[in-house]
């Protein structure tokens, strides 16, 4: 989509102007700028001028695809952790159950979360932001990551290796242990104690999600 008349942005100096056009730029190009931003100076100090200036557009046509730095910080969050999503997904494909997929991917996932230079940046420049998250609300990542888990377990139990039980509400709860586990895997002394939290992160959700007779012979 462009308008029909493109027309520098002479009034912002902070715009390059010869990059400058009222055409409407791919997402990507903006959150890639936000991500930059949040990374230099964190969130609270990034501003729709800065992510203008680095995306090379002026500042209406930012505002006309955001509102306001949070709807930018709410899009890159769940471009960002959504693509970390994607990859553990793709990586557990080979493994022979939808059980161990789906343990192997929470698993990987919380860790490679945890490890995020963006995630990390938030936690720790502006660790309020992601409050909400932990209180109030589920974002869309978590959303996804609660779909994502609820297909998995619905296959699970299909083929046997995963407990009858309401697929949702069995997602939801697991989505709710790993937001713990990110949210404290950065806490003063855990990354002494990463590995061996995130193994037994893995063997509570495997023993949640056997089948009864599997998880008896697993305690013998």
């Amino acid at each position: 989509m462009t308008s029909p008349s493109p027309t520098p942005a002479a009034s912002d100096p902070g715009t390059n102007n010869a990059r400058v056009s009222q055409r409407t730029v791919e997402d990507e190009a903006l959150l890639d700028a936000t991500h930059a931003c949040v990374l230099a100076v964190g969130v609270r100090r990034t501003t729709m001028t800065d992510v203008a200036r680095r995306a090379g557009v002026s500042r209406m046509t930012l505002y006309r695809r955001y509102a306001d730095v949070t709807s930018l910080m709410q899009a890159l969050m769940t471009r960002e952790f959504t693509q970390i999503l994607g990859e553990v997904e793709a990586e557990v494909q080979a493994l022979p159950s939808a059980r161990e997929r789906l343990v192997t991917a929470a698993v990987a996932g919380v860790d490679r979360l945890t490890r995020d230079p963006l995630f990390l940046r938030i936690v720790d420049v502006d660790p309020e932001l992601l409050l909400p998250y932990l209180t109030t609300r589920r974002g869309a990542f978590q959303r996804a990551v609660v779909g994502v888990m609820e297909a998995r377990i619905a296959d699970g139990v299909a083929e046997g290796s995963v407990a009858a039980g309401d697929p949702a509400a069995v997602a939801r709860a697991i989505e709710l242990a790993l937001r713990g586990f990110a949210f404290q895997a950065l806490a003063p002394g855990a990354a002494d104690e990463r590995e061996q939290e995130l193994a037994e992160l893995g063997r509570m959700i495997d023993a949640y999600l056997a089948p009864v007779a599997h998880s008896q012979e697993a305690r013998r």
